[in-house]
């Protein structure tokens, strides 16, 4: 085999690989081999069919195509291999000329990782906005604490916004009972919105033992798109009782003794929240700096994957809440052409910011151990809702093993960026990267 290279772009050469014929001849025995069993031919039993027979029934040229189909991949390869370059995504092929009995000629493009300069890391600053917590955030944190200390009790009096009812619910349409339309004993807040459009506005006023009637607009079933008569019947009115904010309060909410112990907790956990985003939004900004101080270019084959692959996962989203592209599109006011730029954008982004990290990861030789990537491993399984060894199965089936490999090393390179630039917030205070170990930790210590 001869190949020579063309470079394209910074990201995208041209191979020209030209392949004697004598050399498709494995290739060719495997396509003879391999039709062979598939096809049946009378008198012959099933893969001893000679290939004169063969050429017969299905024709030289479908054996040369199968063969041609499988000698590409392994001399792209090659190639590859003799010129050392560093690929990415799938190559373009383009067959230039291929007679039986003569050479094959072909050209693959394919993207390929760009020299990058990297910037001296300790020259890279950013800054952040200061950390700030106002006391309404606070009393947020005690409100939904109290929230979950209410209790209800029953009242003798009418229904009002935020009382919980016990009801019954009868619908029908033009007097001809809905099916699946009754229930008995459900328990809803008024005000809540959670059952049907105009139950909430029908409550109120309702004392215990009272009914009334009101009309509704059914979404499914065989009524759909009808109005329906709901019957409502309330059983008994319930009101929110919330305990009273008091030192007692906290000893039964919280492992504290007084209200003030349980604010200055709550306080604490608010402001290491806010400093593990603190640390997110550096890391944002210093990678968007490196990008654009290394003029890293973008690939644009991957970059075209990357965006196929984000869309059909969010149709795929869509599709398991029930819902279509074109209804999410309505919703966001939105064209398909500005989708499709938005994640041309961000998938940009994205392949720029992994080719730094593999750039990086590649200067410094970064490693990754056994260990860390089987903890990425169980990581990733127990999202999945899997036992980590079968999702490792089926990584290692679809070929992404790699990928996840690739995810934890520049994983790895990103944390020594972090460790070595410097960030500020805008009061000028010094931001270190305590908070994110801490929840590091944290997480490693909910693990085991």
């Amino acid at each position: 085999m001869k190949s020579t290279v063309e470079t394209l772009s910074p990201t995208r050469v041209r191979l020209a690989i030209e392949v004697p014929f004598v050399e498709l001849e494995p290739s060719l025995k495997k396509a003879y081999r391999e039709i062979g069993q598939q096809v049946q031919v009378p008198g012959f039993r099933r893969g001893k069919v000679p290939a004169a027979v063969i050429d017969q029934r299905v024709g030289r040229g479908t054996v040369l195509n199968e063969a041609v189909q499988e000698a590409i991949p392994q001399n792209i390869l090659a190639a590859v291999r003799e010129h050392d370059l560093k690929t990415l995504g799938r190559p373009e092929v383009e067959i230039t000329e291929f007679n039986d009995g003569d050479s094959l000629n072909f050209t693959a493009e394919v993207d390929v990782r760009p020299e990058i300069t990297l910037p001296d890391l300790s020259t890279v600053e950013v800054t952040v906005d200061e950390l700030q917590i106002d006391d309404s955030e606070i009393d947020e944190q005690v409100k939904n604490l109290r929230e979950r200390f209410a209790t209800l009790k029953t009242v003798e009096r009418a229904a009002q916004e935020g009382d919980y009812v016990q009801i019954d619910l009868n619908a029908t349409v033009d007097g001809e009972d809905v099916p699946g339309g009754s229930a008995s004993n459900i328990s809803h807040e008024v005000g809540s919105k959670q059952l049907l459009p105009g139950l909430d506005e029908a409550l109120v006023g309702l004392a215990a033992g009272e009914s009334t009637t009101f009309t509704t607009q059914l979404v499914g079933g065989d009524f759909a798109g009808r109005d329906a008569e709901v019957a409502v019947t309330v059983r008994t009115v319930k009101e929110k009782e919330l305990p009273e904010l008091n030192d007692e309060f906290a000893q039964m909410a919280s492992e504290f003794d007084t209200m003030q112990e349980l604010r200055d907790d709550l306080r604490e956990r608010v402001a290491r929240g806010k400093r593990v985003e603190q640390i997110y939004a550096a890391r944002d900004k210093a990678l968007e700096q490196l990008v654009e101080a290394a003029d890293v270019p973008a690939p644009e084959g991957v970059v075209r994957e990357e965006v196929e692959s984000r869309k059909q996962a969010m149709v795929d989203q869509l599709e398991r809440i029930g819902a279509s592209l074109e209804e999410y599109l309505a919703a966001e006011e939105k064209t398909e052409e500005q989708i499709d730029t938005e994640l041309t954008e961000a998938a940009t982004q994205g392949v720029k910011i992994q080719l730094l990290l593999d750039t990086l990861a590649d200067a410094e030789d970064v490693q990754v151990s056994d260990d860390e990537f089987g903890h990425e491993i169980v990581h990733r399984a127990q999202r999945a809702g899997m036992a980590p060894q079968q999702y490792y199965d089926q990584l290692v089936r679809s070929g992404a093993a790699g990928a996840v490999f690739g995810d934890v090393r520049r994983g790895k390179a990103l944390a020594s960026v972090m460790e070595r630039i410097k960030i500020t917030d805008t009061a000028g205070n010094e931001v270190t990267l305590d908070a994110l170990r801490a929840a590091n930790e944290a997480e490693h210590d909910h693990e085991h």
